[in-house]
Order: structure tokens, then sequence, then C-alpha cells
């Protein structure tokens, strides 16, 4: 007898754990995750592919960019990101979602501004009643800069830093930040 009641509490409380959760984080998931992510790092309630951690299934690079001291250009990180997988936009759909961000490592003499997130994708999954805004195939994040006019001229490298958290249609991975590098020629 008390097995099958706490057999049918348990089923109860699973049916009130929402679908949404697959690509959630909780408050105290809220820091940077580096690429040495553990499966314990995963958002509470996802669904989790058993035995991995996060999939390498988003790439980053960036295109080398030419710039006078005291001027300003637009760099771009572009991620590209497996085919069946996708990363939450940003801004996120819902407060609790992990959303893309891109960090640049500080360099002296060079301001990194906002960076400019691309329009993202409306697409309905399984876990939630509502579309979700997500980035799949390629994703390409603008990147203001402005240099000094003190800078010395010659080549610099930019490292730049996003966090994402690569989900299919069925579960999201562990988050994790992948790095590219930034080709600065000042001339």
């Amino acid at each position: 007898m008390h097995r099958t009641t706490l057999a049918l509490l348990y089923g109860g409380m699973l049916l009130l754990v929402p679908g949404f959760a697959a690509c959630s984080r909780s408050d105290q998931q809220t820091a940077d995750v580096s690429t040495s992510n553990r499966a314990s790092s995963a958002s509470p309630g996802a669904p989790q592919v058993a035995g991995q951690t996060s999939p390498d299934v988003v790439r980053a690079s960036a295109a080398a960019v030419s710039i006078r001291a005291g001027s300003s250009v637009e760099a771009a990180v572009e991620l590209a990101i497996t085919n069946g997988y996708h990363i939450n936009a940003n801004p996120a759909t819902y407060p609790y979602l992990i959303p893309t961000k891109l960090d640049i490592a500080p360099e002296p003499g060079i301001k990194a501004g906002a960076p400019v997130y691309p329009t993202p994708l409306t697409k309905k999954f399984s876990f939630d009643e509502k579309p979700l805004a997500v980035y799949e195939g390629v994703a390409r994040i603008k990147l203001p800069l402005d240099v000094e006019q003190s800078t010395a001229k010659g080549a610099r490298t930019l490292r730049a830093h996003i966090r994402v958290q690569p989900c299919n249609d069925q579960a999201c991975f562990p988050p994790r930040t992948i790095e590219a590098v930034i080709p600065l020629t000042i001339d």
C-alpha cells in the first residue's frame, strides 16, 4: 500500500514539472561555465542525454579587421551551429533561459562596445507552448570597436568569449563558453 501511494505521489509530482524547463537555469547558475563543463552544470529539470556533457556543436570564428588609430570599426563574431541544434537568442525568450552572450577580454587602447546580436528565429519546440527566440545555422554578432588615437600601430589579438547553451528539440546540454580570436591590425 505504501509503495503504491509513494509511486502515485511521485508520478503526480512529475506531472507538475513544467515542460519548458528544458533550457532553463536557476538563479544559482548565472555564472559562466568554462569549456570543461560537467554534467552537473546542466539546467535543472532539463532532459539530459545520458552520460554526455555539452556537445561541440557550436563553433566561433572572426574575420581579421584593420583600423586606423583614433577611429572606429565593426568586427563580427560568427557562430556556426550544427544542424539539428539551437542556442537561445539574446535576449532570451524567458528570464530563466540562458542567452547567448559575447564578452571581449580587455586590450589596452581598444574599447569594445555593446555587442549587437542578430535577429533570432522564432521556433516552436515540443517542450514549450510558446515559440522560443533562438539561433540556428549561422549567427553573426556585430561588435563595435574604438581604438584610441595614442594606440601603437601593429597587430593585436582580441579574445572573444561566447557563452552558449546548445539544445536540440528534446534536451538541453550544459552551458559552455567557447572562444574566438579577432585579429586586429592598427594602421
